[in-house]
């Protein structure tokens, strides 16, 4: 270490903490080679790791409900390893979300530093593994099980499918019952699709145990309920729709994953409204529709939701068109007509206008489907008694989607839509214009 050399250490901390003030009298008075600049919030944190300066590490309080999960993610984003300072409360294991390290409550000089040496670095000494680490390529993702995301127009009947999807495919010996019925709309149905008494715990707990923990998958069963006579269990949604502001875009990914290593495979209910930033410019439009974009990016299938009506179709042809500018390409797309006519002829009619509407003929990976689900009376009854869904509405949908599901590979290292990819040096080429060359005046190098 150089005279010009320090360690700059962001520091958030609980006003009332007493490793702060330590950390600061050691920064003043020259004991250890920090330079420690205290945030008075995480804004003002999230401010100072935009602004583009270098930073050695940061401190965390954690007894501040501001640390956690999507915290973590930004700081390790921005390469500044997370140093998190324990209260002597409830333990928490903070590395397994994000963090760098763990320190203990009774901070003294001899632990910072060696946390320092071990996990940060000096300003202005860039380690050479950073750029073998940028060169290499992203580690494989461990086991999950599939996921089926139902989505389509309001009023399409797509709860009703997911849920006969849900029951057919938990009836599958492939799966041996080992299916959860997830719940991620605005306004959810399922609860009262499944006449559900308690609306707790649901998906605002499963979120909240991923902020600031990575629960067992004990832990993450106990938050769905069982509905035995379908063979699957079911994770309640959103109690009230404007609940979706505590439903923070790096937890929520996380609860996603762990719902899936918990289970062999997810059948989610989602919105159909795809918009983000990029299409409107909006970060807080992002953050509404982030449970059905995080679920979309990351399906094995898009099971999309329709009746054979003029407005059905309509809704089923621009929802289409989202699907594919978002990036889900038509072998990971099966259509679902509800309430279809028994008729056959009129039945290939629908299936021929769905085609020419859509384009598919002319598309090198047209959609799958369209399959048809008949309009059923018994519905409603079932749905009041919970009783099991008619075979001739779980059975159309259900085993179409075993049938997509065979032959497509499981996806499980691809990053969600929103997550920063790492970029390898020259790929992304270079600013100037070989043909423009020519036109440049010689510089005179050279005989």
């Amino acid at each position: 270490m150089t005279v010009d050399e320090r360690y700059v250490v962001l520091g958030l901390a609980h006003v009332r903490s007493p490793w702060a003030a330590a950390v600061t009298r050691w920064s003043t008075a020259g004991s250890l080679p920090i330079e420690l600049i205290k945030c008075l919030g995480v804004d003002e944190l999230r401010a100072r790791l935009a602004a583009g300066r270098l930073f050695s590490a940061a401190l965390l309080d954690a007894r501040l409900a501001a640390v956690d999960r999507d915290l973590l993610a930004a700081l390790a984003g921005a390469e500044v390893p997370a140093l998190v300072v324990e209260t002597g409360g409830r333990h928490r294991d903070w590395t397994a979300i994000g963090a760098a390290a763990t320190l203990p409550a009774d901070l003294d000089r001899t632990a910072l530093l060696d946390a320092l040496v071990e996990h940060a670095r000096l300003v202005d000494a860039v380690p050479p593994e950073l750029a073998a680490d940028a060169a290499g390529g992203r580690p494989v993702a461990a086991w999950r099980g599939r996921l089926v995301a139902v989505t389509g127009r309001p009023g399409c009947g797509r709860s009703t499918i997911a849920a006969a999807i849900a029951q057919r495919l938990a009836h599958d010996p492939r799966h041996a019952g080992d299916v959860v019925l997830a719940d991620l709309c605005h306004r959810a149905h399922q609860a009262i699709l499944h006449d559900a008494r308690d609306v707790v715990p649901g998906v605002q707990e499963l979120v909240e145990a991923h902020r600031t923990g990575a629960p067992s998958f004990e832990q993450v069963r106990d938050l769905c309920f069982d509905v035995p006579v379908r063979r699957y269990r079911l994770l309640l949604g959103l109690r009230r729709p404007r609940d979706w502001v505590t439903v923070r875009p790096r937890a929520l990914g996380a609860a996603l994953d762990g719902l899936r290593r918990s289970t062999r495979l997810v059948v989610a209910d989602v919105d159909d409204d795809l918009d983000g930033e990029a299409e409107t410019g909006s970060a807080d439009l992002e953050d509404r529709n982030g449970m059905a974009r995080t679920v979309v990016a990351a399906a094995d299938l898009v099971v999309v939701v329709a009746t054979p009506t003029v407005t059905g179709l309509h809704g089923l042809v621009g929802l289409l068109d989202d699907l594919r500018r978002f990036g889900v390409p038509g072998e990971r797309t099966l259509v679902v007509l509800n309430r279809s006519p028994r008729t056959v002829r009129t039945r290939a009619e629908l299936t021929r206008t769905v085609a020419e509407l859509t384009g598919a003929r002319e598309r090198p990976d047209p959609h799958l489907g369209p399959v048809h689900v008949p309009e059923r009376r018994s519905v409603e009854p079932v749905h009041r008694d919970l009783a099991r869904l008619p075979a001739a509405v779980a059975e159309p949908a259900g085993l179409a989607v075993l049938d997509a599901l065979d032959p497509l590979e499981v996806r499980t290292d691809e990053p969600a839509a929103d997550e920063p990819v790492p970029i390898r040096p020259g790929e992304l080429g270079h600013w100037s214009d070989p043909d423009a060359d020519d036109d440049l005046p010689d510089a005179g190098v050279g005989p």
